[in-house]
Parts: structure tokens; sequence; C-alpha cells
């Protein structure tokens, strides 16, 4: 039994991991211009396509694309890490039996704790790599010389020491609420819509994840701001709730509650496509995999 727990939850890990990489590269440049939007305050454009625009006309046609390989190989492995903990949790407590929306939830979130703890440095690297070479407006972001993800863990230890990978752990663990968030209404809607049909079309699916993601990121934004984006190294105490709540008090004086909520169309816009694209692929993957392993497990009997 546990073979076949492991075997099922690896489908999953694997099918979550390219649905997401899949999903992550379409969308990749509408992530670029909300990077820009909340680091970056100095800049004119507010809008997601104003802003693409003038990356590709200052940097060039490929600069949407900046930083694409470490983003996609640490979205691979936390989707990965994150799909095999779920399931495999989930297997487990539930045990053939109909789950429940506050189980997905406390799966969701254990998953999304596991994953934070062994991603983050993956994060921390990539958001770096992102945002090198850019063109700020703004002064106060020092510039940085990475020649890869390998040189880039090399220099943040050699100059800030092995801690700084882990730098915004906790912002990030709060972030954990997000794909909680998601999973629980991902997975109830889907429970709903079966009840009524025997399976999900691709329209379904698509629909459900993208309403589970848009739930999840309005409820989640305001702290995800600054879950990921510490960009002064000298800034090095941004781990701490004090901070958090200090920096979304600061933000809230200086452009009004909206502040919080800086972005978050261009945000909004990326994340919901993503994600339902994603789970789409997982969704059609996973299918397929059971598919050939039932009729592999068939033959064998």
């Amino acid at each position: 039994m546990a073979s076949v727990l492991s075997y099922e939850s690896l489908v999953h890990a694997v099918a979550g991991a390219v649905g997401s990489v899949t999903a992550m590269t379409v969308f990749f440049p509408l992530d670029t211009a909300r990077l820009r939007l909340q680091v970056d305050e100095k800049r004119k454009s507010k809008t997601t396509h104003m802003v693409l625009l003038e990356i590709i006309k200052e940097e060039g046609l490929l600069a949407p694309y900046r930083g694409w390989f470490p983003v996609i190989s640490s979205l691979c492995c936390s989707n990965f890490v994150y799909f095999y903990t779920f399931n495999s949790l989930k297997a487990l407590w539930v045990k053939g039996q109909h789950s429940t929306t506050g189980k997905d939830l406390v799966v969701g979130f254990v998953a999304g704790v596991v994953n934070v703890l062994l991603t983050t440095p993956l994060w921390v690297v990539n958001t770096r790599l992102k945002l090198q070479g850019a063109k700020f407006r703004n002064e106060d972001i020092v510039p940085t010389n990475y020649k890869g993800i390998i040189d880039a863990f090399h220099q943040i230890i050699r100059d800030e020491g092995i801690s700084a990978l882990w730098n915004g752990t906790f912002p990030s663990l709060l972030l954990v609420f997000n794909p909680a968030i998601q999973f629980m209404f991902y997975e109830g809607l889907k429970r709903q819509l079966l009840k009524k049909r025997m399976k999900l079309s691709s329209l379904d699916v698509f629909i459900i994840g993208a309403v589970a993601k848009a739930i999840a990121t309005t409820v989640t934004y305001p702290l995800q701001t600054f879950g990921r984006h510490r960009l002064n190294p000298e800034n090095r105490t941004l781990g701490s709730l004090r901070n958090i709540l200090y920096l979304l008090h600061q933000r809230v004086r200086r452009f009004g509650i909206m502040g919080l909520y800086k972005g978050l169309e261009a945000k909004l816009l990326q994340t919901v496509l993503t994600a339902a694209l994603m789970f789409l692929v997982y969704e059609k993957l996973t299918a397929a995999t059971f598919t050939v392993m039932g009729l592999k497990r068939a033959h064998q009997h």
C-alpha cells in the first residue's frame, strides 16, 4: 500500500511540476511586469502592458523573459515538493474516504510550510537574478553581478552568510496561506462539481483553478508584497513580524489602504491565468498517467 501511495504521490508531484512550468513559461512576461511595478516605485507607467512595452523598448525583446531559468527551476522544485507532500499527507489522513474542506486547508498549510523551508533559498536567489540588470528608477537598489544560480548562491553565502538564504522565511511562511486557501477552494469546488457530473471538462478545471487562485491571491496579497522582495542586503531584519506590520503600516500611510493592493491587477491577471493553466495540465497529465498505470496493472494481474 505504501509503495502505491508514494508512486501515486510521485505522479501528482511530476504532473504538478510540469503543469506549473508550462503555465509559468506562457505567462512569464506578466510576472516580470508585476515585479517591476512592485519594486520600482519611481516608474511612471502603472499598467501591465505599458510596463512591458517600456521594458521591451529599453532593454530588448527578450527582457520580459529575464531570469526565466532560475524561476522555472525553483518553481519546478517548489511545486514538486508541494504536490508530493499535499497528496502523501492527504492519502495518509483521508485513507480512501472523502476529504473535507478543513482537512484540505490543514494539509495544504503543512505542505506549504515543508515547501517554504526546503525551497526558500532558491526563491531568494531567483528574485535577485530576475532583477539583475534591470534599469531601476529607484536609486536605493544595489546592483548585483551574479553569473548564474550557482554563482549567486556562492556570492550570497560568501558576502552575507548562509542565513541570508533563508531571509524572509517568516514572511514566506505567512504566504503558505495562499496555496492552502487555493487548494482548499480548488478541491472543494471540484468535489461539488463531481457530485453533479461524472468527470470535469477542461473548461471546468480551468475555471475552478482560476476562481480558487483569485480568492487566495486577493486575501493574501498585502503580505505577498513583502514576502520575497528583500532587495537591500543591509535590510537584514525583514524576517520579523514586527517589521512586516511596520511595512504594512508605512505603506498604508504613504499610499492609503489601496496601497496594500498596489500591483494587484497585474498579479491577479498573471497568477489566475497561470494557476488555471497549471491545474489544467496537472489534471490532464495525472489522468493520462493513471490510465496508463491502470492498463499496466490490469495486464500484470
